[in-house]
C-alpha cells in the first residue's frame, strides 16, 4: 500500500502503527537480498506504539503519523548510528536529530532504520559501502544506482512506504529511476540541511522517495521550510504541494533540452523518455525544444566543486574527536592522522579528497577551482533562459540501464558519467523529480522533470499527471 492508502487505514482505526512497522520490519527479516539497510532501528515498535496512543488521544499529528520511514544512512538519527556507510563512523551515534527528522518525529512519523549508500555519498551504485553493496529490488546482482542506493531499493522492494535520501549530483533521482520509484531533490535550501553528514555543501540537498508522486509530495510537505539552524534555508514560504496535484498539464510548455539526447543515451531510454514526453502532450502540454550549452561542461565543473568541498568538509574525521581512531604503535600525531584517514577512508573518498585538495592547492586555485565556479554560473544562466520559453524541462535521469555489481566500480571516469543528467540541477540549485516510465529487459527506467527554484508544485503537477495517465503499468 501507498503511505497515503496506510495513513488512511490508520484513521479508520482499521490497523494500527505497530501493526504496520511489525509487517515492514517481518518483510524486511524475510527478503534480506536486496541489502538495503544498514541498521533497523530497535525502538520502531516503541515510536509505532507511542504513535497509536497519540493518535487515539489527540488524533494526527500530521498526514505522515504512525507511518514508517527509512532514513538514508547520512542524515543524523539522536541514539541510533550514523556511520554514512564508513569505516570512519561505523560506532558513531550521534546526541541530536538532523532537523528533518524533528520534523517528522514532530508529525508522528516512525523511523523503520538506517539505508546504506556509497560512502559518505560518493558515489553512484552504493558499492562504495563498508558494509557491502546493495542489490536492485528489480534483478538481484545489478546495482540500486547511487548514493542513495539503500532508500530506494527499500522502497522499490516494499521495505518502507517511504523514505530519505540526499542528492548532491543525482544521488535521490539516479536510484530512484535505476529502482522504479519516485525521487524528488528540491531547490536548495527548500528542506533544512541541518543534521546531514556533509559532502559538498553548496550541493547537497534531503528529498525525499516514495512509490507514487502523492506520497512523495506528502513527505516533501513534512521536510520543508525554513530552519534557523541551517544559514543556507531559503526563509519562503511551504506551499501546500498536494492541492495542486491534480490541475493538469493543459497550456504547461515542457521543454525538452536538445544536449540530453545526444550520442552516449541508450535508445531503448531516449524511447522511453519521448514516450512520457508524448503521454503530457496528448493531456495538452506544448512540447517545445530547448538548448542548454554549456551542459557539455557540467560533469567537468561538478567533479571539480564537488571535491574541493568535500576535500574541506572531511577534514575533520583526523581521529581526535569522533569517529574511528587507528590504533597500535604510532610515531608521533601526524602518523595517528595519516593511519586514521588511509584506514578509516575507502578508495573512492580517497580519490575524491586528493582531488578536491589537488584544485584547491597554490598554483591550481586558479586554473580549476574558480574556472568551474565560473562554468557553474553559466550552466545556471543557461537555465534561467529556457526558463523563459518553458515551464519545466524533461530529460532522461541517466545514460545507461541499471549495471551489474563490479562492472563499473573499477573505471572511475565511467561511473562519473552515469550522472551526466542529473549534476547540473544541482550546480544551478533547481528542483527536479525522477518519475517511473517503464522498464527494459526488465530493468526500471525513469525520465527526469526540471523545474523553476521553488516550483515544486509544478514539476510534481507534471509527475502526478503522467503517472496517472501512462499507458504503461508503473
Amino acid at each position: 500500500m501507498s503511505a497515503m492508502e496506510l495513513a488512511s487505514l490508520l484513521r479508520k482505526g482499521q490497523v494500527s502503527s505497530k501493526e504496520i512497522a511489525e509487517s515492514f520490519l517481518s518483510h524486511i527479516e524475510k527478503n534480506d537480498r536486496v541489502k538495503a539497510y544498514i541498521t533497523l532501528a530497535p525502538q520502531a515498535l516503541e515510536w509505532a506504539e507511542a504513535a497509536d496512543r497519540s493518535l487515539g488521544k489527540d488524533g494526527p499529528s500530521g498526514p505522515l503519523h504512525g507511518i514508517p520511514v527509512a532514513v538514508k544512512d547520512n542524515i543524523c538519527t539522536m541514539g541510533l548510528p550514523t556511520t554514512c556507510a564508513s569505516r570512519m563512523l561505523k560506532n558513531y551515534v550521534p546526541p541530536y536529530d538532523a532537523t528533518v527528522i524533528k520534523r517528522l518525529k514532530a508529525q508522528g512519523a516512525v523511523i523503520l532504520g538506517k539505508t546504506n549508500m556509497d560512502e559518505f555519498a560518493m558515489g553512484s551504485s552504493t558499492e562504495n559501502s563498508a558494509f557491502g553493496p546493495t542489490h536492485n529490488p528489480a534483478r538481484e546482482g545489478f546495482v540500486p544506482g547511487g548514493s542513495s542506493g539503500g532508500s530506494a531499493a527499500a522502497v522499490g522492494a516494499y521495505q518502507a512506504p517511504v523514505a530519505l535520501g540526499s542528492d548532491t549530483g543525482g544521488s535521490i533521482r539516479q536510484p530512484a529511476s535505476y529502482c522504479g520509484v519516485v525521487g524528488m531533490k528540491p531547490t536548495y535550501g527548500r528542506v533544512s540541511r541541518y543534521g546531514l553528514v556533509a559532502y559538498a555543501s553548496s550541493l547537497d540537498q534531503i528529498g525525499p522517495m516514495a512509490r507514487t508522486v502523492a506520497d512523495c509530495a506528502m513527505l516533501l510537505q513534512a521536510i520543508s521550510g525554513h530552519d534557523q539552524m541551517d544559514s543556507t534555508s531559503a526563509p519562503v514560504d511551504v506551499p501546500d504541494f498536494a492541492a495542486s496535484l491534480e490541475d493538469g498539464v493543459k497550456g504547461l510548455r515542457l521543454g525538452i533540452p536538445e544536449e540530453y539526447f545526444v550520442l552516449g543515451l541508450d535508445d531503448r531510454i531516449r524511447e522511453k523518455v519521448m514516450g512520457a514526453a508524448r503521454v503530457l502532450q496528448e493531456q495538452g502540454a506544448e512540447l517545445r525544444e530547448v538548448s542548454l550549452p554549456h551542459t557539455r561542461y557540467a560533469i567537468s565543473a561538478y567533479y571539480l566543486i564537488a571535491t574541493a568541498e568535500a576535500s574541506s568538509n572531511l577534514a575533520r574525521y583526523d581521529g581526535v574527536k569522533y569517529g574511528f581512531r587507528a590504533q597500535g604503535p604510532l610515531a608521533d600525531t601526524m602518523e595517528m592522522y595519516q593511519k586514521t584517514r588511509n584506514n578509516g577512508f575507502g578508495r573512492e573518498v580517497k580519490r575524491r579528497i586528493m582531488l578536491g585538495t589537488y584544485v584547491l592547492s597554490a598554483g591550481y586555485y586558479e586554473a580549476f577551482y574558480l574556472k568551474a565556479l565560473k562554468t557553474r554560473t553559466l550552466i545556471r544562466q543557461d537555465f534561467e533562459k529556457a526558463f523563459q520559453r518553458v515551464d519545466c524541462l524533461l530529460t532522461p535521469v541517466s545514460p545507461c540501464l541499471p549495471f551489474r555489481i563490479g562492472e563499473k566500480i573499477h573505471d572511475p571516469l565511467q561511473m562519473y558519467l552515469v550522472d551526466i543528467y542529473t549534476v547540473s540541477v544541482n550546480l544551478a540549485g533547481l528542483p527536479a523529480i525522477s518519475v517511473p516510465c517503464g522498464r527494459v529487459d526488465g530493468l526500471p527506467v525513469g525520465f527526469q522533470i526540471i523545474g523553476k527554484a521553488f516550483d515544486e508544485e509544478t514539476i510534481l503537477r507534471v509527475a502526478y499527471c503522467y503517472e496517472q495517465h501512462a499507458a504503461e503499468g508503473l
